[in-house]
């Protein structure tokens, strides 16, 4: 049995995205219930010179449609990186769910040999499609929703690994 792009790409995005979206949830039930301002969670982050908790959820937003889009030979949908709450972040994730199920299997299937080039700040980047998907997207996705998951775990809400994981 072989394993399509489409298999090795957009399940593992919306599987790792409604498990984000769940500790989001407890993220916030945490806050309120400490009575805690949600922006202590959503700049906070693990070290000065890394980013904050919701641009590590920006990024992988667009990271998993970039990486769909591409693949698809679709446009990128552009998000506006203006989300300051819990409940802003949940949506533009759930945007991003939308986006990655509108795109057909058979639009993604197939693109192991595609031709994949765009330019991130100065630099070229090329790539055929199986190496975009497993060189450079899923390990920048992973990334991300890792650190994302270590922000809230470090500012003390009760998550563990079964929940990084998420359902089976």
């Amino acid at each position: 049995m072989t394993l399509s792009m489409y298999q090795a790409s957009a399940p593992i995005f919306l599987r790792q995205f409604a498990a984000l979206t769940a500790i989001i949830t407890k993220a916030e039930a945490f806050a309120a219930a400490g009575n805690f301002d949600e922006a202590q969670f959503i700049d906070a982050r693990l070290a000065p010179d890394m980013l904050n908790f919701a641009k590590q959820v920006q990024i992988a937003t667009d990271g998993a449609k970039a990486g769909i889009a591409r693949l698809a030979g679709v446009e990128i949908p552009a998000f506006p990186d203006s989300e300051v709450t819990f409940a802003q972040l949940k949506a533009r994730i759930a945007k991003t769910v939308a986006f990655i199920e509108s795109v057909p299997a058979a639009g993604v299937d197939g693109s192991e040999n595609k031709a994949i080039a765009f330019k991130i700040r100065d630099r070229d980047l090329a790539f055929t499609g199986q190496s975009f998907l497993l060189h450079f997207v899923l390990p920048n996705f992973f990334f991300h929703v890792t650190t994302a998951y270590a922000i809230l775990r470090h500012k003390g809400v009760q998550i563990g690994k079964m929940d990084f994981l998420g359902a089976s």
